[in-house]
């Protein structure tokens, strides 16, 4: 990552909307362009609240690997990565036990131009980075072996990715064929858009992101819940992501304020 300026070498679609520049928009970030900008205006349109939701998934994240580091998890593979926001994963589970691995996964040309940043942990620990989709567990799995150590517990963390994901291209197979491969005591972390609360925003959200060539799956409380099964719930289970032990972070300016349409919960591995 040194030597040359990384955006040089990387090509970059900047035709149609991708979700981790658009999230990056909501959360007031530059590392977006006027394509991803007009998306999420035009998603602000349907729902004003959506950079709340943005950055009450990002809470969710720091809660859950706050409370997976203090109760003994030490390794960490978290898939649809995004653009670097602080604190990242690896400094908040670090914070807690400095010797945590952590492998980030993205397939957003973007975030590779910043891995750099995702890789500044501590001395005691590990962290690296994967150009990969999660449409392709086989080469995530092949490369995350390279840091963590698949015969101990690794939390695999997916927020605010799934619903990107369609039932076409098999989202819970590909969560199951993750999974499979972690050993007992493992974790499976995830947050998900839903249409429960908010049909009809709703489906016009996914039509207007179906024109620009997105994929935006919502799934209900049910359908969320399948990517569990097997594993024991963390309580309070399946909640709104910020009802998720909220005594772990600070409150997100504007979540109580309207509906957050999502889910997040936390699972183990017996």
């Amino acid at each position: 990552m040194t030597g040359q300026d990384p955006m040089s070498a990387i090509q970059i679609d900047t035709t149609r909307p991708h979700p981790a520049r658009m999230y990056d928009w909501y959360l007031g970030g530059k590392d977006n362009y006027p394509v991803d900008e007009e998306m999420g205006r035009q998603m602000l349109t349907l729902d004003p609240r959506v950079p709340v939701m943005a950055r009450v998934n990002r809470a969710f994240m720091h809660r859950t690997t706050r409370w997976l580091a203090r109760n003994g998890v030490r390794q960490f593979l978290d898939i649809g990565t995004g653009i670097p926001t602080e604190p990242n994963l690896h400094q908040v589970a670090q914070e807690t036990a400095p010797g945590a691995r952590v492998v980030y996964c993205d397939n957003d040309p973007i975030v590779l131009a910043h891995a750099a940043a995702l890789l500044r942990g501590s001395d005691e620990g590990a962290t690296e980075y994967l150009q990969a989709d999660v449409r392709d567990p086989d080469a995530i799995l092949e490369g995350a072996r390279k840091i963590l150590d698949f015969t101990r517990p690794v939390a695999l963390s997916l927020i605010a990715l799934l619903h990107f994901v369609s039932d076409e291209d098999g989202a819970h197979d590909l969560v199951r064929r993750l999974f499979a491969e972690l050993p007992s005591g493992s974790y499976l972390v995830m947050t998900h858009a839903t249409a429960d609360f908010t049909p009809e925003e709703s489906k016009a959200a996914t039509e207007k992101m179906r024109a620009a060539g997105v994929t935006l799956a919502l799934r209900s409380r049910e359908e969320f819940s399948r990517f569990f099964d097997g594993l024991d719930l963390v309580e309070p289970g399946v909640q709104v992501p910020h009802h998720w032990h909220p005594e772990l972070g600070e409150p997100v300016p504007g979540q109580d304020d309207g509906v957050i349409p999502g889910y997040g919960a936390v699972g183990r591995k017996a």
